[in-house]
């Protein structure tokens, strides 16, 4: 299987180690049928802060792309601090499953990428368009994650 396909999966439990492997489209499917994202920044004191956005509008090799506004707290902390988390979960009727990937994160101003990401309906947020000022694009790049299903954990190297 070619590499940039494959997340490497290091499972412990009852103090063995076992070794799984979880495709990159396994993951990217379970993110894509959910409808929330949690966004995790580190303040200017290092505490962590959340805030639940809307799912990722372009997701490229380890990247994931979110609109957002230039002037938002979450903006300001990601330019002084690039450290990031994502959290996706899916919480069924008797299962639980979620995937937090950590990263860091970059403020994107470029126009290109700002028309590549733009939705019809961004103009109920950014009035002028894809030009605001106040409209720039999250890229997030992931470095590893940790999935959770079933009562038991994995952590894995993104590859």
């Amino acid at each position: 299987m070619p590499r940039s396909l494959v997340f490497r999966a290091v499972i412990l439990w009852n103090g063995g180690l076992s070794i799984r492997m979880k495709t990159r489209e396994q993951i990217l499917e379970f993110i894509s049928k959910q409808k929330v994202a949690f966004v995790a920044s580190v303040d200017e004191e290092g505490f962590p802060n959340m805030k639940a956005m809307f799912v990722p509008r372009k997701i490229e090799g380890n990247s994931f792309y979110f609109s957002t506004n230039t002037s938002s707290m979450r903006t300001q902390q990601f330019l002084k601090n690039p450290k990031a988390s994502l959290y996706f979960y899916h919480k069924g009727r008797f299962k639980y499953e979620g995937i937090m990937l950590v990263g860091t994160m970059e403020v994107l101003q470029d126009e290109a990428v700002k028309r590549e990401i733009w939705c019809a309906g961004d103009t109920m947020y950014y009035r002028q368009g894809v030009t605001d000022p106040d409209y720039c694009v999250l890229r997030f790049t992931a470095v590893r994650g940790r999935h959770y299903c079933d009562l038991k954990s994995e952590s894995f190297e993104m590859v």
